[in-house]
């Protein structure tokens, strides 16, 4: 194996993982589980318009569409979040700007030249091409999110972890969620040309998924999480240069079989983490 051509997409699937399995477990603490979906097509929505209005696929011009794309949906899901459980759940209407980005998106691109390929690299992106300044630029964008994310860290993990405590509080619940979402979206924006939107929603939800099986302190979900994250990136890409296999496929499915795997664990160790509590309570 080639380590010249294996080394970079590693590098890039820890950096992005590292941001992204930390976004995860807000995420599955708001059950909001398509909110990765959701952004990530609108801001292929946005570049897909932007190479409708004749502007390169990697250019600044085509960056600026997808994320204000990006922020309509941000301030859309802030907007539409409410305190209660409303008449329509806060997943159906992520759901729908999916959906209907989806489709917006296949009609602009019906617009373009090669508009099927771009739809394809959206899809999977071009994580087996990307280049060392690009792995920098992504490691120094998703460092100063990361750092605002710990400068704001209270606010974030109460709302998200622990909502009525926020309300009780007098928070502006909409407010914040707005910077969340925008945060979320702008990382969104930078991954999902590398990586693609499945394997972008792989690396958000599959680590927390796996975290959340074994713990709810927030410190060891966020380790879990990374860990997980980079041991199913590191497998599939693996797999995919030793088979010469489709690199963003193969890691998505490595994904799913780590998760598996973390399901029949934790169901196996269950039963006898019981008998042990049982034994000590006897005792």
């Amino acid at each position: 194996m080639d380590l010249s051509l294996f080394l970079p997409p590693l590098v890039a699937c820890l950096v992005i993982v590292a941001i992204h399995s930390y976004l995860g477990l807000h995420v599955i603490a708001r059950e909001v589980i398509f909110v990765d979906l959701s952004l990530a097509q609108m801001a292929a929505l946005g570049s897909t318009v932007a190479v409708l209005a004749g502007s390169q696929p990697d250019s600044t011009a085509s960056f600026a569409y997808a994320l204000g794309f990006t922020s309509l949906g941000a301030a859309l899901f802030a907007l539409t979040r409410t305190d209660h459980r409303g008449r329509v759940p806060h997943e159906a209407i992520i759901g729908i700007v999916y959906v209907v980005a989806s489709a917006a998106a296949i009609l602009v691109a019906d617009r373009t030249p090669r508009g099927g390929e771009a739809i394809k690299d959206i899809l999977v992106g071009s994580l087996l091409w990307v280049t060392w300044p690009v792995i920098a630029r992504l490691a120094g964008v998703y460092a100063v999110i990361g750092l605002f994310h710990w400068i704001m860290r209270k606010r974030f993990l109460t709302i998200s972890f622990q909502p009525e405590v926020a309300l009780a509080n007098g928070w502006s619940i909409r407010w914040w969620d707005f910077l969340f979402y925008l945060s979320f979206g702008i990382v969104i924006t930078f991954s999902v040309p590398i990586a693609g939107v499945l394997l972008v929603f792989s690396f958000l939800v599959v680590p927390a998924s796996i975290a959340f099986q074994f713990t709810r302190r927030q410190g060891a979900l966020a380790l879990i999480a990374w860990l997980a994250g980079a041991a199913a990136s590191a497998a599939g890409l693996w797999v995919s240069f030793h088979y010469d296999l489709p690199t963003g496929p193969v890691v998505v499915c490595m994904f799913g079989v780590l998760l598996l795997v973390a399901f029949l664990v934790r169901r196996l160790a269950a039963p006898r983490a019981a008998a042990v509590a049982a034994v000590g309570e006897v005792a």
